[in-house]
């Protein structure tokens, strides 16, 4: 017996197409392996449009579309023109996927699209860290009272399940410290800058490899991965901490001189975050340059990849590794929640 999911997704940029390529290549495999047939029967994107079919969307055609086109206009739909409040509000999806891009002062609009999905009784996956870091516990509240669940797995380190290993595995091995490599775009620069470059250099490299914005300031600032500290704390160590909490400060002041000071030492640059029970119980949340012995685990984590690395009481230190950003891998944290909705 395969049972139908049907999916409402809000966004369709790179984390929307990497999730549509994925269900176009394997949903057949999917539905033998785990009985779930995930069908896409709208999408909403403030760019490219809305399109809407009960009976569901070829995942293949949206993508051919938008490739093609860059917009849904002209595609055989029931319903299209629905802003992404209508298609949640109107369609029969049974999960919203919340894509919609990131904002971590306010949280919107996605807060306000898990709202709308969770009053209508349906399932919320979303990548998107503004919602979580921000307004996770209500949130968290709100699917419960109306008998839904949340998937969150997305929003740290994309499709490494980092949230996964440490609330369902490691929660009983009493995690006292979790550091964090949380972003790749400065994990790119600091080993760009120990091969040589100097920091623009290093900056303007990621940049040209679309790791970096044109405004780099929430990754070099240490914004984004003290978003990532926020989710971890709430979700890992039971703690509700917001942005301010978190002693935050990022690589731009480093020099060539620090990092020849660094490999001289034995050591090496990694931007961390962290979190750690202290002995009165209280919880110390921070994102910060330092440096690494070469011979911790995180230490020798290169390029764009990402890494989280857990100290417990009962099983000792646990590191997990892999990538933090990216089409597919993104698109897979979505996979991986709706399996757990639906286990």
């Amino acid at each position: 017996m395969v049972r139908n999911v049907r999916l409402g997704l809000v966004g369709f940029g790179n984390v929307g197409q990497g999730l549509a390529q994925i269900l176009r290549d394997n949903a057949g495999e999917y539905a033998l392996t785990y009985g779930l047939n995930f069908v896409i029967v709208a999408v909403a994107d403030a760019i490219k449009g809305c399109v809407y079919d009960p009976q569901g969307l070829d995942a293949g055609t949206l993508l051919d579309k938008v490739t093609a086109d860059g917009n849904f206009k002209g595609l055989p739909a029931e319903k299209t023109g629905w802003d992404a409040l209508s298609m949640i509000r109107e369609s029969n999806a049974d999960v919203i996927v919340e894509m919609s891009y990131t904002d971590l002062k306010t949280g919107e609009p996605a807060t306000a699209h898990f709202k709308e999905a969770i009053k209508h009784k349906k399932h919320v996956i979303t990548t998107n860290k503004g919602p979580v870091a921000l307004h996770y516990g209500e949130l968290e509240g709100l699917a419960r009272q109306n008998g839904v669940k949340l998937g969150v797995e997305g929003s740290v380190m994309s499709g490494t399940p980092t949230l996964r290993l440490g609330r369902e595995l490691l929660g009983a091995a009493k995690i006292r410290k979790v550091q964090g490599i949380l972003n790749g775009t400065t994990n790119f620069i600091l080993c760009q800058m120990e091969s040589g470059a100097a920091y623009p250099e290093a900056l303007a490299e990621a940049q040209a490899l679309g790791y970096a914005e044109a405004d780099p300031t929430g990754d070099v600032e240490g914004f984004d991965a003290a978003g990532k500290v926020v989710i971890l704390a709430r979700l890992l160590m039971n703690e509700q901490i917001k942005m301010e909490d978190v002693d935050r400060s990022g690589i731009t002041h480093l020099t060539p001189a620090d990092i020849q000071a660094a490999k001289e030492a034995g050591e090496r640059w990694k931007l961390i975050g962290a979190l750690e029970r202290r002995n009165d119980g209280s919880l110390a949340a921070s994102v910060k340059a330092m440096r690494l012995p070469v011979s911790h685990a995180l230490a020798g984590v290169s390029g764009a990849t990402n890494a989280a690395h857990f100290s417990t009481d009962l099983l000792g230190d646990v590191t997990l590794i892999g990538p933090g950003a990216g089409r597919l891998p993104t698109g897979y944290a979505v996979i991986e929640d709706l399996l757990a909705i639906y286990r």
